[in-house]
Order: structure tokens, then sequence, then C-alpha cells
């Protein structure tokens, strides 16, 4: 008879997935302070239920210009990533100006709203 694993015997595979949060356009504007935003997700984000236990398991830096690339070698969600984007933009209260869009598999953008009035404001005497 072979032996069979348990849950608890297997080994979990290795899950590698990088994450890009392009902020470019704010960081541009001189609206967005990237390395505080670095630092936040620092802060933030839960390993096994605790924040402040990143460890080697998830690697937090700055990809080029106005970018923040995670690197989670544990399963991560991007649904995650995006949360905490949006509440670092509502503590900088930039959430009326800015939001967070995916713009393909893992990777999220900071885009602004298009606030585009085609009419002409008149003017009433």
């Amino acid at each position: 008879m072979a032996p069979v694993a348990t849950a608890r015997g297997r080994k979990a595979q290795k899950v590698t997935k990088k994450y890009v949060v392009n902020a470019s356009q704010p960081v541009n504007d001189k609206i967005f302070d990237l390395s505080a935003f670095e630092k936040f997700l620092h802060d933030r984000i839960k390993v096994e239920g605790r924040v402040g236990n990143l460890g080697d398991k998830i690697a937090i830096s700055q990809a080029g210009e106005g970018k923040i690339e995670v690197v989670a070698h544990i399963p991560f969600s991007g649904r995650y990533l995006k949360y905490l984007t949006k509440k670092y933009l509502k503590k900088q209260q930039l959430r009326d100006w800015l939001r967070v869009v995916s713009t393909s598999k893992g990777v999220y953008e900071l885009r602004f709203f298009n606030i585009n009035n085609d009419e002409p404001e008149e003017d009433e005497e």
C-alpha cells in the first residue's frame, strides 16, 4: 500500500507573481510621492495575517520612472494590491482625482479622471 500524502505533508509549489503599479502620470505632475507609497506598501501588506511579515516572500521595489514592482513568492492577489493603492490615495486625499485601472494582467495604472466638458460654459447675466 502506497503512503498517502496529506495536506500537511505536501510541499506547496513555488508561486512567483509579479505586479506593477504604474504611477508615472501623477509622479510627473508632482502630486504623488512614489517613495512614500512604497513605504506604505511595506508597512501594510499582510503575510499570513500579520503586517510587517514580508521577509523574503514579498519584494517591493521602484522599477523605472514612476513604477512600483511587487514580486510575491506566495499566493498574492492583485485585487489586494489595488485595494491598498486605493486606500493610500484616500489617505493622501487624491482619490477624487486619481483612479486605479488594470491595463493588463498584473499591471495597474493610476490615471486621472476624465473631466472633459465638450460644451463651453455660459455665463448667465
